[in-house]
This record gives structure tokens, C-alpha cells and sequence, in this order.
């Protein structure tokens, strides 16, 4: 049967099958693969100029580290709320043209001061407050843009190469921004980031106004509608179970890598380099999961995939906490990413596709804020208990709120049975 409209978004001649070509997964839009070109750009500059910034705030004490980092989470998430409610009032690409023209500004004034100054304090804590504010707005325009520029039937397969895209770049940026800030300095760094944001500025410019959703007709108070978004998040019976288990896994689950692991491997006399493969083991581990999505499309039920995919991550935790060597925290560590990449894979593009779309910003507003807040709070919970009990015994905690987590999302019959994203099942003639 032939596909003459995509949920919104007109079909185009890359919709339509090629003869003599096995039918498959229809093609992602040569619109979204620009896109996300550009967006991935734009990430790996971000994570470069991140890591300058951390670098140069080093060099003042812990405590201008601190507040550097302070400067960027306060104001965004602060404002990630109003920010999502503007994306929806005036239509996330206007805003991304408008964050990403403040943040070319920035990344320039930060290069010619840096050069002429040096990273003072005043600069980099400065800096970071611009990021902050700026992020807030930018972060939710810029989430619900897959779903805008692509059909709902294709969007679990289009949100796993922006996962892929994103962890790759992970895995690479702080390695490139070390290489930059070694050659350049933080002003190079800056110029680098410079021209990222100009290079997704002509993206956001060219791509056609037509494949972006209407903004929000409603015209309250900017406040109240940002309420609004919240409302619609914990009263819809698939979002709110869904929202609570990122919030979960970021709390539990996030942790892990960044924070837990070192402190295991330190406790256990395991090498750097062990360490770090652990990590890279995880990595590819999500990779694996989100680039098998790409290819074939969701794994089964969005709902009841994201809690398995928690489980299996709880199972790769505790196996992390009763490593006896890292040859076998290695293994550990590819189990977790597997479930990892199973649970983002199917619960954001879950998320995103239930989420009414005059609210797409909004949503995405409360879903990057449900995994900053417990990200903020787990980060210092588990550094104090991992100091006052063991560290074996944090992570084994993380493993069994993780795994419990996706047990109890079992119970949710609208979260375990929902079909969304998946063909509709066909009845024999």
C-alpha cells in the first residue's frame, strides 16, 4: 500500500519503493539526515569547547571548577521549563536560529577575550552562565525536531541514529578537545565550537519553514503554559510512567560510568586503562543496541522493551559490583550498555511520539529536566554513600533500583502494551 502522507509531513520521492529493491525500513528524509548532520557537528564542537572550559577552570582551584560547572546546570535548568514553553509558542526553528546566533556571539567574544586575556575566572564563569541560559531554551526546540522533520512511523529508527551519532561523539570528544586545547588553547577551542554553530545556522536556515509542525495557538502566560506542559506530561497514561523511569534511570543508572566505576576500580586495583575499557565495553554496547534499531526498526513493544532493556542494565550493574577482575567488569560493562541502549532506544522515541503536538518543546523541556534534577541530586547521594559504606555496596544499590525499576514499569498496562511506533497488526483476509 503506498504511503501518500507521513503524519504531517508530506511524502517525497525518497518515500516511494524502488523496483527490483527488497521491500524494507523506508528511508529516513534527506531533510532529517542534514539536520542531524549539522546537530552532530554542533555536538561535537560543544563537547570539545566543554572540555577546554573544564580544562582552563582547573587551572584556578576546585572551587572556580565548581562554579563554572554551576554556571552552565543553574540557569538551564531554571529556565528548561519556559524554555519548552517558547519552543511551542513560536516554533522550535526559530528558536534554534535565534539560540544558535547568540551562541556564534558567544563563541566568538570567548575566543578574542581568552586570546587577549587569558581564561580569567570572571570569563569562563560568565561563559558558562550565556551556556546555561542559552541551553535552557535551545535543548527543548532542538529535541522535539525529529519528530518534526519525521513521520512517526520512522522515528524510533531516526532518534537511534541521533543516539549512535551522540554516543560515538561522546566516546571521541574529549580525546579531540584535549588534542585542541593542546594546539589552540581555549580561544581555538571556541573558534572550533564558532563554526559548528554556523554550520548548523545554514541548516536550520534552509530547511524549508513547511516541515516544521505549527507552533502553539494558545497565548497565556508564558509561565502558565510551561505549567501546562507538566500537566500534560503526568496525566497522560503512557508519559507519566514513561517520564518516571528516565527520571529512575538517570538517577541509578548514569551514575555508574562517570562517578561509581572509578571509585570501584580504584578500590579494586584495576589500571586506568582497564577502566576506561570498561567504559568503551558499555559504549559499544548501546551503540550495538541503537544501531540494530536503525537498521530494522523498534525490537517490540516500545513500552515493554524499555523495561526489559532496565533490567538487563540492573543485571550488567550487579555483575559490576561482584566483578572479581576487570577482564570480567569488562563484560559487565557491554551488559549494561546493551540494556542501556535497549531501554533509550524505545522510550524516547515512546515519549516523543504520544506527546501531543502542540506540546513537543514542552515535553521535551520535562524530559531533559527529569534526568538533570536526579542526576544532580544521585550524583552527590552516591559519592557520600560509596565513602561511608563501600563502594560495592553503591553500585550494588544502583543495580537493584535499576532492575526493580524495570519490574515495576511492568505493571503499567498502558506503558507494557502500547503499540506506538510499531505497524499496525494485520488481520488475515
Amino acid at each position: 500500500m503506498a504511503n501518500t502522507e507521513h503524519h504531517g509531513r508530506p511524502a517525497t520521492a525518497d518515500d516511494a519503493p524502488r523496483p527490483g529493491v527488497p521491500a524494507g525500513p523506508p528511508r529516513l528524509p534527506r531533510t532529517y539526515l542534514v539536520w542531524l548532520s549539522g546537530a552532530l557537528a554542533s555536538f561535537l564542537g560543544d563537547s570539545m569547547l566543554y572540555f577546554a572550559l573544564g580544562w582552563a577552570a582547573t587551572a584556578h582551584g576546585g572551587a572556580v571548577a565548581g562554579l563554572v560547572l554551576t554556571a552552565v546546570n543553574l540557569p538551564r535548568v531554571a529556565l528548561l521549563l519556559v524554555g519548552g514553553a517558547v519552543g511551542d509558542r513560536f516554533g522550535a526553528r526559530r528558536v534554534m536560529i535565534a539560540g544558535d546566533s547568540a551562541m556564534l556571539v558567544v563563541s566568538l567574544l570567548l575566543a578574542a577575550f581568552s586570546y587577549h586575556l587569558g581564561a580569567e575566572p570572571w570569563l569562563l564563569i560568565t561563559t558558562g552562565v550565556l551556556i546555561g541560559v542559552v541551553d535552557a531554551f535551545y535543548l527543548p526546540a532542538s529535541g522535539s525536531m525529529p519528530r518534526r522533520l519525521v513521520g512517526k512511523d520512522r522515528l524510533p529508527r531516526a532518534l537511534a541514529l541521533r543516539q549512535a551519532g551522540a554516543q560515538l561523539i561522546t566516546m571521541g570528544g574529549g580525546p579531540l578537545g584535549g588534542v585542541l586545547v593542546g594546539l589552540a588553547g581555549l580561544a581555538g577551542a571556541a573558534l572550533v565550537n564558532a563554526v559548528t554553530f554556523a554550520l548548523v545556522l545554514v541548516v536550520l536556515i534552509t530547511i524549508k519553514s513547511s516541515q516544521d509542525l505549527p507552533a502553539a495557538g494558545a497565548r497565556q502566560n508564558v509561565l502558565r503554559e510551561a505549567a501546562d506542559g507538566v500537566r500534560v506530561g503526568f496525566g497522560d497514561a503512557v508519559l507519566r510512567p514513561g517520564l518516571l523511569l528516565v527520571a529512575a534511570a538517570a538517577g541509578c543508572l548514569l551514575p555508574v560510568m562517570p562517578l561509581l566505576l572509578p571509585l570501584l576500580a580504584r578500590e579494586q586495583h584495576w589500571s586506568a586503562g582497564a577502566t576506561g575499557l570498561v567504559v568503551g565495553a558499555q559504549g559499544l554496547g548501546m551503540v550495538a543496541v541503537t544501531l540494530g534499531v536503525v537498521r530494522r526498526g523498534p525490537l517490540g513493544r516500545p513500552g515493554l522493551m524499555a523495561a526489559c532493556g532496565l533490567m538487563v542494565a540492573g543485571l550488567g550493574v550487579l555483575a559490576l559490583a561482584l566483578a572479581p577482575d576487570s577482564g570480567a567488569a569488562l563484560g559487565a560493562g557491554l551488559v549494561t550498555g546493551l540494556g542501556n541502549g535497549l531501554f533509550s532506544s524505545h522510550i524516547g522515541p515512546l515519549i516523543m511520539t504520544v506527546t501531543p503536538e502542540s506540546h513537543l518543546s514542552r515535553i521535551q523541556a520535562l524530559l531533559t529536566l527529569v534526568q538533570s534534577l536526579p542526576l544532580l541530586v544521585m550524583n552527590n547521594v552516591l559519592g557520600n554513600l560509596a565513602g561511608l559504606a563501600g563502594v560495592t555496596l553503591a553500585v550494588a544499590m544502583c543495580a537493584l533500583a535499576v532492575a526493580g525499576t524495570g519490574l515495576l514499569a511492568l505493571a503499567s498496562r498502558p506503558l507494557r502494551t502500547t503499540r506506538t511506533g510499531l505497524e499496525p497488526v494485520r488481520k488475515p483476509e
